[in-house]
């Protein structure tokens, strides 16, 4: 996505001011906390109902594009005002921590900041600066820690071209375009530079100086520093160093991974932030920590000390199950990006260098994580599972010890529960649980929600249905209209689904492994269950194939085929550009969400725990956070042992299951209509998402086992050997 190169224009500039009643709208658009919360959202809404949705829950463009005359009268209008000032005093009220989680857990510790170190970073499709799962998760991440109190500071990369806009050829082939949005359109600040200067600090790398600017997003209670090299004073081959997510191969992944870390230490040390603990989200922050340990030797400390002192206070996390999957790069390059760096820190390179071996990838490489981990105390995967693949895959780092005794951890993933769960499922809660139930993990409190209302449940899922059959709709006429869609591709673009029929949800990235064109094994058994007149399942496909990634748009190619095939009657969509507007829609509603990936491959997986939140179930293979979260009452699982890799007997348990369990319980109904079967499924599925699988419970899981103890110095395992 490209941006529009124009100033940062404050939101009362454009194109005419607040009225003074409601100037706060400001302040409430520019800090990313209203899209968690409920009346926020609720008042965008009532401004311009219409002009919100077509904006896709953009406060800041709203208010640049609202009349002035139409504000001026909800100024005027009592009860919008009263509305406002409620949401004004929530917005107060995150300016401080006295009352939360952390604050009261951990008193001693509230001023001592945790920085969260990141390559990408998803809070709102508005920003997209993320590319799908991690970035999800980091945004998640914050937003967590934020309702929590903890004083978590982010640290990422403002990506100036974001990662792309998806269009599909008519014959299936991805096409990557660029997008464009207006930095007067995002809640992101730039933060003032040192003299005058834009600024913030420099990095040298490639035998060039590369300065550093740095914009600010707020995130609820919890800053995120963006950087950004765009600027005049940069050699022209450096300005788009840290514009694209992404792209450009090794090289300039490398270049930017050395900036995001080395950079981002130095800028927080401009901002007078000193955490006491941090905590390197996935491998590209590896640079992050021996820039930590650079800056200790600089003080007078020696080599080996510094590195004690830098694992002491840093906490890693892994997110990649395979081999191939961790980022390491060639030792000449890293040398090139890096040097002298180690003249810096007393020591000859190899002393450096040697922090990034691993046994398995040999001398000639750096490897990311294993520099992350040397440089770590305390590690995680984030799922059971991924602990223990993690575990397989570090061993080497520990010579000849058992995988099962390897010091690596796992926190499973969770998800904020404010951004994902629907406001009409959230009232309806409200009426059953009280209005404090999103604050509670307690198994008793959720155990209530297999006591809902079975008319009030099922009528507030068809209602999320609904709204996302008539988005799938609009967008398609949208696209006819704009003629970016041939009248061919109408079809299978969803203007035929059927809000009636079972519809079952496949989202996520088209990357080979996740098996998407797995459900097509056997297209006739697959076309029976589609077209059954009384009983028809329709699929709804998102989700985009990384540019670089042939085989995954070979797999989003084949799937799109069968939208276009007639003898599936049009119950085969897939939607383009999925994002994180889309991704809401989604979750919330359609009616199963599938999963197939070949095991174990999925670290964790988030999207099922989105879908669940909604009181929709998941029918998955049993991998990542599915292993720990399927109970036999909350979804559907393929046991891995029918798993293989050709596929082949996975395929044929998802037809068994669809033709004898799920196809039949969702269509079996009572003399009101209701499907009580699938309302018990639904029930246990929120039930388990809200008691095991939010945000809220995992960063509460970081602060006890990683966050505190780093900051307090408790002691644990030992340490990996560098040689």
């Amino acid at each position: 996505m490209t941006i529009v190169a124009s100033p940062v224009l404050p939101v009362e500039s454009a194109p005419h001011p607040l009225p003074p009643r409601l100037n706060g709208l400001t302040a409430l658009a520019n800090n990313i906390a209203w899209s968690w919360n409920r009346d926020a959202r609720n008042l965008f809404r009532q401004i311009d109902e219409t002009r919100w949705q077509k904006l896709r829950h953009n406060p800041i463009e709203l208010l640049q594009q609202v009349s002035a005359e139409r504000l001026a009268a909800l100024a005027d209008n009592a009860d919008f005002c009263a509305k406002y000032d409620r949401v004004m005093r929530w917005l107060a009220a995150e300016h401080s921590d006295e009352h939360t989680w952390y604050a009261q857990t951990y008193p001693e510790l509230r001023r001592q900041s945790i920085a969260y170190f990141c390559a990408e970073f998803g809070f709102h499709n508005s920003v997209p600066i993320y590319s799908g799962g991690l970035g999800v998760l980091a945004g998640d991440h914050c937003k967590s820690a934020s309702d929590l109190g903890v004083p978590l500071v982010g640290v990422g990369i403002f990506y100036r071209d974001g990662y792309f806009d998806q269009r599909v050829r008519p014959d299936g082939w991805q096409e990557d375009t660029p997008d464009t949005f207006d930095l007067s359109s995002v809640p992101i600040q730039p933060v003032p530079g040192i003299n005058g200067q834009r600024h913030l600090t420099t990095v040298r790398t490639f035998g060039r100086d590369v300065h550093i600017r740095v914009w600010r997003m707020m995130v609820g209670r919890v800053p995120v520093y963006l950087l950004d090299s765009d600027l005049e004073e940069n050699h022209i081959d450096d300005r788009p160093l840290l514009s694209k997510l992404y792209a450009g191969g090794p090289a300039l992944r490398l270049r930017q991974e050395w900036l995001l870390g080395v950079g981002g230490v130095r800028v927080l040390r401009a901002l007078g932030i000193a955490p006491v603990a941090w905590h390197a989200n996935e491998g590209h922050a590896a640079f992050m920590l021996l820039e930590r340990v650079r800056a200790l030797c600089e003080q007078g400390i020696g080599f080996d000390d510094a590195v004690r002192q830098v694992r002491a206070a840093s906490v890693f996390t892994t997110h990649t199950p395979v081999p191939a999957g961790h980022d390491h790069f060639p030792i000449e390059q890293v040398e090139e990006c890096a040097g002298p760096v180690w003249e810096e820190m007393g020591v000859d390179a190899s002393r450096v260098l040697q922090l990034g071996y691993h046994p398995t990838s040999g001398r000639q490489v750096f490897h990311m994580t294993a520099a992350c981990i040397r440089l770590s105390r305390r590690v995680n995967g984030v799922s059971e599972r991924h602990g223990a693949v993690s575990r397989a895959l570090c061993a080497p780092l520990w010579g000849e010890r058992p995988a099962e005794q390897v010091p690596v951890g796992h926190v499973t993933n969770g998800v904020h529960l404010a951004t994902w769960m629907a406001n009409p499922i959230m009232q309806l809660l409200d009426e059953h649980l009280g209005t404090t139930w999103g604050r509670d993990r307690d198994p008793e409190l959720w155990n209530r929600v297999l006591t809902l209302d079975d008319d009030k449940l099922w009528g507030t899922h068809l209602r999320l249905k609904h709204v996302l059959m008539r988005m799938v709709r609009e967008e398609a006429r949208r696209q006819f209209a704009g003629r970016t869609m041939q009248a061919p591709q109408l079809v299978g673009a969803g203007t035929l689904l059927d809000p009636h029929a079972l519809t079952i949800g496949f989202a996520r990235r088209f990357a080979t492994y996740k098996r998407a064109n797995l459900l097509f094994r056997d297209v006739e058994r697959l076309r029976t269950l589609v077209t059954n007149s009384a009983r028809p399942v329709q699929f709804v496909f998102s989700g985009k194939a990384h540019p670089a990634d042939n085989p995954g748009k070979q797999v989003l190619q084949e799937v799109y085929q069968f939208t276009r095939d007639p003898q599936f009657e049009g119950r085969i969509v897939f939607i383009e550009d999925y994002g994180m507007h889309l991704a809401h829609l989604l979750v919330q509603g359609v009616d199963l969400w599938l999963n197939l990936p070949r095991v174990p491959l999925e670290a964790s997986g988030t999207s099922g725990m989105k879908a669940a939140l909604n009181g929709v179930p998941q029918l998955s293979t049993v991998d990542g956070w599915w292993e720990e979260g399927f109970d036999g009452t909350n979804g559907w699982a393929i046991e891995p042992e029918v798993d293989d890799d050709i596929g082949n007997r996975t395929a044929n348990r998802l037809y068994e299951l669809l033709e004898t369990q799920i196809v039949p319980n969702f269509y079996e109904r009572d003399d009101n209509d209701l499907p009580l079967k699938w309302l018990a499924t639904m029930k246990n599925a929120m039930r388990v998402a809200g008691t095991q699988f939010t945000g809220r419970r995992m960063v509460e899981q970081y602060v006890r086992a990683y966050y505190a103890p780093s900051i307090l110095g408790d002691a644990l395992q030992d340490d990996p050997p560098i040689s």
